[in-house]
């Protein structure tokens, strides 16, 4: 990766071509905020509504309970209390490691940001589940804590002129370590073992956004003197994803330490 010191010196153009690299950049960085962003509404809006739709207060109506009380409809059974949970769980996983790759070599830019957005709706039915066990407050209070940690470390990441390339790499080992890990403790059950996993998490989806904020830059710069618009905008969802899969993670684990149970 090339050396963090200006766009006009990576690039080695007159001002005026460097100018407009600069705008492209800005727009290019507006869009994938812009698109991480709608992915992040369509997320929230998908949890709310569908951890509402498997509740009831109606005794008679409920199929099963939660250990708080919280009461399960026949749609609440189904998703969190058989065997479809476990692919629900796994199934946003199994996407990114499978079918992203592919979606982004045979689709067009509007198919990849249509599979984003699905992908979105996917991670909402997963991620439901926090609306029956956190506080509403506490599950706003997190978000806010996330958005302002995750703010700063995107700024430094566009900013910062040191090559994150190396670190990117370590980040990367650390994640598919924190993958293996999460799966143990599903039949471990330790309190202990997802306190480490959670603080390890925070740290590490940390480091990425600052790692993806640079690359998604650099990659802008290295790509647009060739004019592939098609192309800037795929990679443009595909960071969007990026940055919208790290913000997601460093909201769970955070909401282990800061999440207030029902």
């Amino acid at each position: 990766m090339a050396e963090y010191k200006t766009l006009r010196a990576q690039q080695q153009v007159g001002g005026a071509q460097a100018a407009q690299i600069d705008a492209g950049l800005r727009a290019h960085m507006n869009k994938v905020y812009a698109t991480m962003s709608v992915g992040m509404l369509i997320t929230g809006a998908a949890a709310w509504a569908i951890a509402g739709l498997a509740t009831t207060t109606d005794p008679s109506a409920a199929a099963a309970q939660l250990p708080n009380g919280t009461m399960l409809n026949t749609l609440g059974a189904t998703i969190y209390a058989s065997p479809l949970r476990w692919v629900i769980m796994f199934a946003p996983l199994a996407f990114i490691l499978f079918g992203w790759g592919a979606l982004m070599r045979r689709a067009s830019a509007a198919g990849v940001q249509l599979g984003f957005f699905i992908f979105a709706t996917a991670i909402g039915l997963s991620l439901s589940s926090i609306f029956l066990v956190f506080t509403s407050y506490s599950i706003t209070q997190t978000f806010l804590v996330t958005a302002i940690a995750f703010g700063g470390l995107s700024l430094w990441g566009y900013t910062t002129q040191r090559d994150l390339s190396g670190m990117g790499t370590f980040l990367i080992m650390g994640v598919i370590g924190l993958i293996v890990a999460m799966i143990v403790n599903l039949f471990l059950q330790s309190p202990a073992m997802m306190f480490a996993i959670s603080s390890i998490g925070v740290l590490v989806f940390a480091g990425l956004t600052a790692f993806y904020t640079q690359q998604i830059k650099s990659d802008y710069v290295a790509h647009a003197a060739a004019g592939d618009q098609e192309f800037l905008d795929k990679a443009a969802v595909d960071g969007a994803l990026s940055l919208y899969i790290s913000f997601l993670n460093m909201f769970q684990f955070l909401l282990m330490f800061l999440g207030q149970q029902e």
